[in-house]
């Protein structure tokens, strides 16, 4: 198998002809929500059925991190080095502090449960944000069947002064992997609704961010052009990596289609990492895979 599709010129520049793809790790049920922890310089990932976090060192290798993880799904860390985690089963978002002790964030907005919360980054300002479909309460394989109590499927702020929890985009069907511009006044979510709905969507759109974190109207940026779009992160350039049935599709900022890192699974998620922040790890089904890349993250070490 090729392990890269060039499908514009620009895609040779991000990524490196010596570097193949590893699979680090494998067995999973469904493989989700990486994080790459600077401080520790390790890799955590989710098993979200198994109800696992795992912990990957290099030279070392995997173990198990959590054999009680609340169903979590995405996670990411913020800029103090704590982990902030989406968890299905208690339909919240929480955060872990130094010595892992648990804070939940957020788990209710206007006095009801969120649905299932599932993908998460932190703004520059400190703000949290999160997107929360409904796939962590459509059965019991990825946390509890539940109905849903919101009115809909969001993508929430959460305040870095007060904690509260704001809808900001109310506009996604299953609004679902997201990342920010390097600049931070971009935010791109995937909308994977075409995964349980035949008239649903495949694409990623851009929102404008202003101060305080006001949102403008969203704008199709990119279509998958197989599966759905799960996670998406960014790099240093502007240049959306976005997972997929195919492994990752890569995109320019103006959405141009540049390539494809080619998986033999389909992909869920994944993060820059490594010291350098050029290494780029991906969920994918039932394993987990790792290749160096020509570009680091947005953010560099540290930052997703």
């Amino acid at each position: 198998m090729q392990d890269v599709t060039i499908l514009d010129p620009r895609m040779r520049d991000l990524t490196l002809p010596i570097a193949r793809v590893e699979r680090i790790s494998t067995g999973h049920l469904w493989a989700e929500g990486p994080v790459w922890h600077a401080a520790g310089e390790f890799l955590l990932w989710s098993d979200i059925p198994q109800n696992r976090t795992y912990q990957w060192v290099p030279d070392l290798g995997v173990r198990v991190f959590s054999h009680d993880s609340n169903n979590a799904n995405g996670q990411t860390m913020d800029g103090a080095g704590r982990r902030i985690v989406c968890e299905h089963l208690t339909r919240s978002v929480v955060r872990y502090d130094h010595v892992g002790r648990r804070e939940v964030l957020a788990d209710r907005h206007q006095g009801l449960p969120l649905n299932a919360p599932n993908d998460v980054v932190v703004a520059q300002d400190g703000a949290i944000w999160f997107t929360d479909p409904t796939y962590g309460i459509l059965s019991d394989y990825e946390g509890r069947r539940a109905e849903p109590k919101q009115p809909g499927c969001y993508v929430y702020r959460i305040d870095p002064a007060t904690g509260a929890v704001e809808p900001r985009i109310t506009t996604m069907q299953k609004p679902n992997g997201l990342a920010f511009s390097p600049t931070g006044d971009r935010l791109y979510v995937a909308d994977s609704s075409a995964s349980h709905d035949s008239r649903g969507y495949r694409h990623v759109q851009r929102f404008a961010i202003g101060p305080g974190g006001t949102v403008g109207t969203g704008q199709v940026l990119a279509q998958i052009s197989n599966g759905v779009p799960d996670g998406l992160r960014v790099d240093e350039f502007g240049n959306l990596w976005v997972s997929s049935a195919s492994g990752v599709e890569v995109f320019a900022a103006d959405g141009t289609a540049l390539g494809i890192l080619n998986l033999p699974e389909p992909a869920a998620n994944l993060c820059f990492g490594g010291p350098k922040g050029n290494r780029l790890f991906i969920t994918a089904s039932s394993s987990v895979y790792a290749v160096y890349t020509a570009v680091c993250g947005a953010g560099r070490i540290g930052r997703t």
